[in-house]
């Protein structure tokens, strides 16, 4: 069996890192791989060196390309741009293909959008949310929910250390993503912390990303002096570790991987209950979760992690028990089943 990747996102987010690890766990269990990218594709470079897997990094139009994996056995689609070039793999040379949607915004309903659906062999969701806006675009879809995995994050103690260091007597609570209020919300976390602010000179914000909002962010904040913008960094292992509390503000939310992750290092939660993110975190049992845009919420729920040891400890360890299921062999073993059943 040849399994074709197919990725040509920018950048590299939570879809590119899920790529990665399932890519990773299927070579270690002795297939072979092909994937396809953009030219210049950070993804690609992750990849480089992995055995058994080829990395054809593609000019646009892509779809030009696709002589290079008429060999496939099955080409995994792992957003819009990939679907599509499987959809005209397979309209040429018969390769079965299935698509994985992570987001949750609405598919266009074309004549194209259609034709495409309609000729996956199977469209795997990372979260049951995301299912009806898939079957809104074909009712009888082959369909099935994948959750994503969590990381096995490089920890650098030194590293660590040093960030302990820069804010040493603070009460860290951190941010990880997309500077991006559309999605992300950061706008109301940072209203929070000027809450926060009139009672607690110790919690402190540490945002880790980039985006098109980030000196939006910086002007809502410049009269703060309990936040920091820390910008993209490789090392997000090292930071988690130095946080208390980890809160997401997110507005709307495939599945949230980066949440696996905290939830794997042992940090408490405090987000919002918008589309994936309620099927694994409960409320008081394993996080915290408030209304999207609700600024006194949010304020309230790190308030409350701040203030209660035994509830951050309590809600960490069943967080931990939880995650436990969302492992990168059992993520590879659902998308192997389909393989086999597709090829």
């Amino acid at each position: 069996m040849i399994i074709t990747h197919a990725n040509f996102s920018k950048g590299f987010r939570g879809g590119e890192r899920q790529t990665l690890l399932l890519i990773q766990e299927l070579s270690n269990k002795g297939y072979t791989q092909r994937v396809v990218t953009r030219v210049n594709s950070e993804l690609a470079d992750k990849l480089e060196g992995i055995k058994n897997l080829t990395i054809h990094r593609l000019a646009k139009p892509y779809a030009i390309h696709i002589s290079q994996v008429k060999d496939s056995s099955v080409i995994h689609a792992h957003e819009a741009k990939a679907a599509q070039f499987a959809y005209f793999a397979n309209m040429f040379y018969k390769i079965p293909y299935i698509i994985t949607r992570r987001v949750d915004n609405k598919i266009k309903n074309n004549i194209f959008n259609r034709s495409m659906y309609a000729n996956t062999s199977y469209v795997v969701t990372v979260a049951d949310d995301i299912q009806a806006m898939a079957l809104e675009i074909n009712k009888d879809l082959k369909i099935k929910t994948i959750y994503s995995a969590f990381s096995t994050l490089e920890i650098d103690e030194n590293k660590v250390q040093k960030i302990q260091e820069r804010f040493k007597g603070k009460f860290l609570i951190g941010h990880i993503g997309e500077l991006d209020n559309s999605q992300k919300g950061q706008y109301f976390l940072i209203e929070a912390m000027r809450l926060l602010a009139k009672e607690f000179e110790d919690i402190h914000l540490i945002c880790l990303g980039k985006g098109k909002d980030a000196d939006v962010f910086k002007e809502q904040s410049k009269d703060l002096t309990n936040i920091t913008f820390e910008g993209f960094v490789n090392n997000v292992g090292d930071y988690i570790q130095c946080f208390d509390i980890f809160a997401f503000p997110s507005l709307r939310e495939g599945i949230a991987s980066i949440l696996f992750d905290i939830m794997q290092s042992n940090v408490a939660i405090a987000t919002t209950d918008v589309n994936g993110i309620p099927e694994y975190i409960k409320n008081e049992k394993n996080g915290l979760l408030v209304k999207p845009k609700d600024i006194e919420g949010l304020y309230k729920a790190i308030k409350k992690l701040y203030l209660d040891e035994k509830l951050r400890e309590r809600l960490t360890k069943e967080a931990f028990i939880t995650v436990q299921d969302y492992s990168v062999p059992i993520m590879a073993n659902k998308y192997e089943e389909i393989y086999k059943e597709v090829k």
